[in-house]
């Protein structure tokens, strides 16, 4: 009988399982017995030769298997296709890097050109300059170049944590008061390099801002990489947020403002909040993700004094993350470590501030601690027994955030507290005031709800459209992966694309609450957009460029005529590719001709006050006026003032108030008191604001002032004035007695008339 063998190899299981079968067949055929009595196998005698040269030719074969799948071989061709892996992915690393690092300097660049275009800046002489800091930025500037005027940094600094000479009557912390680490931090590199000799001051620190805003753009771009896979996501983004510009930033108008230093941190902190949150990172990276998000949540702190409130937001996404059970306990636990710290480096830093103790985000992570503290068993049992379990784990949280809030509130008085809450009362519609503040605040553009103007352009440009469908999508999916979390199914980390599950990607979980949330916002309050739309670029621009999106969408169709994963991947690139084509076509010739359209922002009127101030003025002399104007006369003549324009502070609003009483209609012996008492030598009237003739008449200095000071009348929907006194900026200017007893006029223009505050009173009859 033929011998059958069974060869032991090291070659792949399926191999094995073949040579088994054919053994096994051979041992099923029937044995037959020859004519010389000998066994044969199958058809007898006559095959025994054919079956012997098969048994050569499949030796032969098995000979030619091992050898190809020896170790040695198999060791090749991993190492051969692990380098080339390799090769690929820092291929694609290089180019990515250098794909954002180029849009990062572009933009920086064009934001340069333009900047310099809109307000000819290169030709203008330091007055004009610094004239263009609009919004009363330029307040922020002054302290600049007086930590370069002085003696040395330290002096400089010490001067300004006892600021006397800036608003009259007080003295101020302003390096507390008005987050002034930006200029510190510019300011001492400045003095210290050889720049000094290369590079003017104020180029210094506008270039400065436009680098932020390079960084700003890159961390955008990365977050889009990072979720989507593709650079090319990250390129959208990118064109969309350079489009968008009028919605996305305030830099070209006001460069100074605390939103155009502290918003760039903030997008490096998102960005690397989204790596640290990714499920298919190393360690490594994982901890480099997480000592940059906490750098950058300490600065971010620093830099802005509404920066906790902004990541409170952000901690009610991470809040919403963990109790889902959406993300590792362990991350959650850090990321509070991280808050906690950066907050207890800003407190120090920022001189003991208090409303970082009473700011919402302490009391939110005291209540999370707390929470998970006492309620460790909350994501185990049924789905009824959880969903019972999460609302009792957010009402431990808010009512422990809460309580903690009020006991430090009690224990340590912050004054803004109850404005802050009177505010919100009536910008909900829940009360209504006469308060000139609170309705000041409401009348800025700000505060007020966005128009459709907003929705149009974001429409026009495309990116509203394309946001909808991405956000309809994942959150789709989000809410799937929450009932599956709720029911009981463990986290599943090894996504694949055909699972087509973007919904379960922690990252992208978070950036759908991150949009929602801040998306409300900005359809409160107009100023949010600027924190919303930027990530509304981003995210779409990920979700156009995701296999993942296309494939949930295929998923859930149930796609069967064609292969969804091979459909999936040539709509993330054909899409995005469409995009990117008509955005250039229509946009690119458009952003090019902002840079040689010829813009002229010339002032004359202040030009010739500030003139005015610098040379006939006293040095001590103090102004009173709007908080706009006196942040520029504060800028160019370092005259002190009686107001500032800080929203902020509700004593600087107080004061602001009391300036504002020359556009009412009280006495001049009123207005002589109000004056007096805050060491006024000097009082502006503008005619814009003196003479105000907007559609928009609730929201006038003037009607704003004649309702808290009750001088109106209501009737039939009518709002009448009524006081025995006439409006004080025109009377004033009618030069008769009394008002020429207490003001005698200076200085005028067609904008502006200046009188000075008599010390000593001559009445003329």
């Amino acid at each position: 009988m033929t011998e059958l063998r069974c060869r032991k190899t090291d070659s792949l299981e399926g191999e094995n399982d073949e040579e088994l079968e054919l053994e096994s067949t051979h041992a099923r055929e029937p044995v037959h017995a020859g004519d010389d009595g000998s066994a044969a196998v199958g058809g007898g005698g006559d095959d025994e030769q054919q079956e012997d040269e098969g048994e050569v030719k499949e030796e032969d074969a098995r000979q030619k298997r091992e050898e190809s799948n020896a170790p040695g071989s198999s060791v090749k061709r991993s190492k051969c296709s692990s380098a080339s892996g390799l090769l690929q992915r820092l291929a694609r690393l290089f180019f990515g890097c250098l794909a954002a690092v180029a849009c990062g300097v572009l933009y920086a660049t064009y934001m340069s050109l333009y900047h310099g275009r809109k307000f000819w800046f290169s030709i203008r002489q330091d007055l004009e300059r610094e004239i263009t800091f609009q919004g009363g930025s330029g307040l922020y500037y002054y302290y600049y170049k007086h930590m370069l005027t002085a003696p040395s940094f330290e002096r400089g600094f010490y001067e300004l944590t006892l600021d006397n000479t800036t608003v009259s009557g007080q003295t101020i912390n302003a390096v507390e008061r008005f987050s002034l680490y930006p200029e510190l931090i510019i300011s001492f590199i400045y003095r210290v390099t050889d720049i000094q000799d290369f590079v003017e001051p104020i180029y210094f620190y506008v270039g400065a801002v436009f680098g932020l805003q390079s960084i700003y753009v890159i961390a955008l771009f990365v977050c889009s990489w990072v979720m989507s896979g593709t650079w090319v996501a990250g390129m959208l983004a990118v064109s969309w947020y350079v489009i968008n510009r009028t919605d996305t930033t305030k830099v070209d108008y006001a460069i100074p403002l605390r939103d155009n230093w502290a918003l760039p941190y903030f997008s490096c902190q998102v960005a690397t909040l989204t790596g640290f949150l990714s499920n298919n990172i190393s360690s490594a990276t994982e901890m480099c993700c997480y000592c940059t998000l906490t750098a950058t949540t300490f600065i971010f702190l620093l830099v802005w004094e509404h920066s906790h409130y902004v990541l409170f937001v952000q901690g009610l996404c991470l809040f919403l993350l963990d109790s889902f059970d959406l993300v590792p306990p362990r991350k959650i636990a850090d990321l509070h470590k991280a808050y906690l710290g950066a907050l207890f480096l800003a407190y120090l830093f920022q001189f003991q501030n208090p409303s970082l103790v009473s700011s919402p985000l302490l009391s939110l992570l005291i209540g999370s601690v707390l929470a998970r503290y006492f309620q460790q068993k909350m994501k185990m049992g049924p789905f009824v027994a959880r969903v019972m379990k999460l609302f009792l784990h957010f009402h431990l949280v808010f009512t422990t955030g809460i309580t903690f809030s009020y006991l430090v509130k009690k224990l340590i008085p912050v004054s803004d507290s109850d404005f802050i809450l009177k505010f919100l009362e009536v910008k909900f519609g829940l009360n209504t005031t006469t308060d000139f503040i609170t309705n000041f605040l409401l009348c800025q553009e700000s505060f007020q709800t966005p128009g459709q103007d907003l929705f149009i352009r974001l429409t026009q440009t495309s990116v509203l459209p394309f946001y909808l469908l991405v956000l309809t999508v994942c959150l789709l999916s989000t809410l799937q992966t929450i009932y599956r979390r709720l029911s009981g199914q463990p986290r599943k980390t090894d996504l694949r694309l055909e699972d087509g599950r973007i919904g379960e990607q922690p990252e992208v979980i978070y950036h759908v609450f991150h949009t929602l949330l801040f998306g409300g916002l900005a359809l409160l309050f107009d100023g949010m957009k600027y924190l919303w739309t930027p990530y509304v670029c981003m995210f779409t621009a990920f979700g156009v460029c995701s296999p993942d999106l296309w494939m949930t969408v295929f998923k859930w169709l149930k796609l069967k005529s064609i292969h969804p994963v091979v459909l999936s991947m040539i709509l993330s690139t054909a899409v995005p590719t469409i995009i990117g084509f008509s955005l250039w076509r229509e946009y690119c010739p458009r952003v090019l001709a902002e840079l040689s359209d010829v813009q002229e922002f010339y002032d004359p009127d202040t030009v010739e006050l500030i003139s005015w101030i610098k040379s006939q003025a006293p040095l001590a002399a103090v102004f009173a006026g709007s908080p706009q104007l006196l942040g520029t006369v504060k800028l160019c003549s370092g005259s002190a003032v009686t107001s500032l324009p800080l929203y902020s502070d509700i004593n600087l609003l107080r004061r602001t108030e009391d300036t504002y009483q020359v556009y009412s209609m009280r006495s001049p012996e009123d207005i002589y008191k109000i004056l007096t008492s805050q060491k006024a030598n000097y009082v502006i009237i503008e005619e814009p604001i003196c003479n105000e003739l907007s559609l928009n008449k609730g929201c006038r200095i003037k009607d704003l002032l004649d309702i808290a000071n009750g001088h109106v009348v209501y009737d039939k929907g009518e709002i009448y004035s009524f006081s025995k006194h006439g409006r004080f900026c025109h009377e004033l200017k009618l030069n008769y007695s009394p008002y020429t007893n207490y003001f005698t006029r200076v200085f005028w223009n067609r904008s502006y008339h200046v009188y000075k505050v008599n010390a000593v009173i001559s009445f003329q009859y």
